[in-house]
């Protein structure tokens, strides 16, 4: 009892945020469990990159600049192509840890879920994140799904924890303007 006690005060270490993002959920066949990885689509691994800075320290600038602007144009590609552009929007609590949402469909605690997401922060990332069931609740015609993150790598977890940040700013600024 004390490990699923510990478990939960560690998911629980994250902020966490009511939000409204493109969701997509799928059960993860018994054939995929071995080689999930969470993933950020469209990113590319470049093979052969430079080790250190030109000397020039504006040719140094402007190559940061120009790779910032491919890295944004090839998060767009990367959305269009692979259907992250009309992913239906659902509400659902997030954090660095893992996620609820409702859904139609009942999962059993230790199914283990693909979620297709973009979140923003302020600009958007296209992520795959791995979830395994902890809790599926009846809630009214649906079901409260709880679910916490797996072989998740820390700078993917970085996306999600900028983008809990970057809603609770948002929250906070439309509370003081009311």
């Amino acid at each position: 009892m004390v490990n699923m006690e510990e478990n939960y005060i560690k998911m629980r270490e994250f902020s966490r945020v009511d939000a409204i993002i493109p969701l997509t959920v799928r059960l993860v066949s018994a054939e995929e469990k071995q080689s999930i990885k969470a993933r950020i689509s469209g990113e590319i691994a470049f093979m052969h990159a430079p080790s250190e800075e030109p000397s020039d320290r504006a040719l140094a600038e402007w190559l940061k600049i120009i790779n910032s602007k491919l890295d944004y144009l090839i998060n767009l590609w990367s959305l269009r192509e692979e259907d992250f552009a009309c992913l239906p929007v659902v509400e659902v609590n997030i954090s660095g840890g893992g996620m609820s949402f409702l859904s139609d469909t009942e999962y059993k605690k230790g199914d283990i879920l693909e979620l297709k997401t973009v979140l923003e922060s302020p600009l958007p990332v296209a992520l795959y994140l791995y979830g395994e069931v902890v809790k599926c609740e009846k809630s009214g015609n649906a079901h409260r799904i709880a679910v916490k993150f797996i072989n998740i790598e820390e700078d993917i977890r970085d996306h999600i924890i900028r983008f809990v940040f970057h809603r609770q700013r948002q929250i906070l600024r439309q509370k003081r303007e009311t």
